[in-house]
């Protein structure tokens, strides 16, 4: 073996991705989108560690569920030998903090949360083991109110990202002795014609019965639709809370359909459970999903709290926005700085920072490995970074004290040039852009 082996290259874990700049202003778009409507409705975000306790989550979202049992990135820690769990969902974190820090104490709180959540899967489209999630918990409301307000949030979302054909599913899955009473009788179903059951669902029959409802095999479809109905063993409570929900909903002109059907697979859900659907995805519809889980701040030794929340899958809504034709411009910037000489140099790092001092974004000409490189291939960058304006300095400026600000966008101005001392250059092209291009309005005045 030679001692010229080249270096062997790293590269990214399977199934977690790079997101590049080219993708960024999408992703800037949604989150503000986003902050925008969770803030009209008086969310305050809260931000939890991505690492927490393996037992947050075997406590939480049931020993038995998928997540746990395959999908979770668990491990020790070698310092301390602690378990730990990078989180595949936010709810339980959120929750874990809410007690920690007794946030409800004097009210109801309404919180919202976005970032990186963990699974072990088969990586699809759309669907990653570092994936994005953005969601509301509102944690100490009671009332069907609540659960109605967090979808009709949801739609104001979907409308202002100009999102097209994604439809909401509704049910209630009641409380946990109107479950059981369920249970039982699905189980007693399903024995009864365990000849047409396959073997996922045979395993599931004790551990999980309410999945097997969930199943994708067409051969099972008439079975289960044939199989007893969660929404016909509601007690009065849970069905007033349910048509209390669907009230709202309709008095507010929000098309839902309720699907008997529709289960979480978390065990800590109770009452109103929704998805939001899309079939623009190929087969993985859901965008996003919630409901009501009230018995969760229990089962983590607090004492019992109403709750509701909802989480939204970034990466698919993204695929959606980029299905429904979206277009997005790269970040562009007001100015490119060209400059040749030391003396010019120095003076054009100045006036990029009093043009920035002005609220203009600014890109001053920098050095790469071969050298600052000449004033035809810096103005080759100047066009290609999508400025609308080049501001040109070398030896005859700087003698001058003035610059050249030389229009890039504007074709009629057949590249329109003008000299400009070195003290009005802010003033005149704000003028400039604010006077051209009203978008630049709030830019501008945003710094001031």
């Amino acid at each position: 073996m030679s001692d010229t082996k080249k270096t062997e290259k790293i590269v990214g874990v399977k199934g977690m991705n790079d997101i590049l700049p080219a993708d960024a202003p999408l992703w800037e778009l949604f989150e503000n989108t986003v902050h925008t409507v969770l803030k009209s409705y008086g969310f305050q975000q809260i931000r939890t560690p991505i690492v927490e306790p393996t037992a947050l989550f075997a406590r939480g979202l049931g020993e038995v569920t998928d997540i746990v049992e395959k999908e979770m990135y668990s491990f020790t820690d070698s310092m301390n030998g602690d378990q730990l769990t990078l989180r595949p969902e936010c709810t339980a974190g959120v929750v874990r903090a809410a007690l920690e820090h007794n946030l409800t104490y004097d009210g109801p709180k309404r919180l919202w949360y976005a970032g990186p959540m963990f699974r072990h899967e088969r990586p699809q489209r759309g669907r990653y083991r570092q994936f994005h999630q953005i969601g509301a918990e509102a944690i100490g409301f009671a009332g069907p109110d609540i659960d109605a307000e967090l979808i009709m949030m949801c739609q104001r979302l979907w409308d202002d990202l100009g999102l097209q054909g994604v439809r909401l599913e509704l049910n209630s899955i009641g409380n946990a002795e109107e479950r059981n009473r369920h249970r039982a009788d699905l189980i007693a179903y399903f024995e009864e014609h365990s000849d047409l059951l396959d073997n996922e669902a045979k395993n599931r029959l004790h551990s999980n019965p309410l999945r097997i409802l969930d199943t994708k095999n067409p051969a099972m479809q008439d079975l289960v639709n044939a199989a007893p109905k969660l929404l016909d063993y509601l007690g009065e409570d849970s069905r007033a809370h349910f048509e209390g929900v669907q009230k709202i909903l309709r008095h507010n002109a929000i098309p839902f359909t309720i699907n008997p059907r529709l289960v979480r697979g978390m065990d800590y859900y109770n009452r109103t459970v929704f998805e939001w659907i899309t079939d623009q995805l190929g087969s993985q519809g859901t965008v996003c999903g919630g409901g009501r889980y009230d018995p969760l701040v229990e089962m983590f030794g607090g004492k019992a709290t109403p709750a509701c929340g909802f989480a939204m899958g970034v990466e698919r809504l993204l695929e959606l926005m980029k299905a429904g034709g979206e277009q997005f411009t790269p970040n562009q910037c007001d100015v490119y700085l060209v400059h040749q000489g030391e003396e010019a140099q120095l003076q054009a790092s100045v006036v990029a920072e009093r043009l920035r001092d002005a609220g203009l974004d600014v890109i001053l000409h920098c050095a790469s490995s071969t050298g600052i490189g000449s004033f035809k291939s810096q103005m080759k960058r100047a066009d290609g970074s999508g400025a609308a304006y080049a501001i040109i300095i070398a030896e005859d400026e700087v003698a001058k004290g003035a610059a050249v600000v030389k229009e890039l966008r504007n074709a009629d101005a057949g590249g329109n040039q003008k000299e400009v001392p070195f003290e009005g250059i802010a003033d005149y092209l704000v003028d400039q852009i604010v006077g051209h291009d009203h978008s630049h309005d709030e830019h501008v005045h945003y710094h001031h």
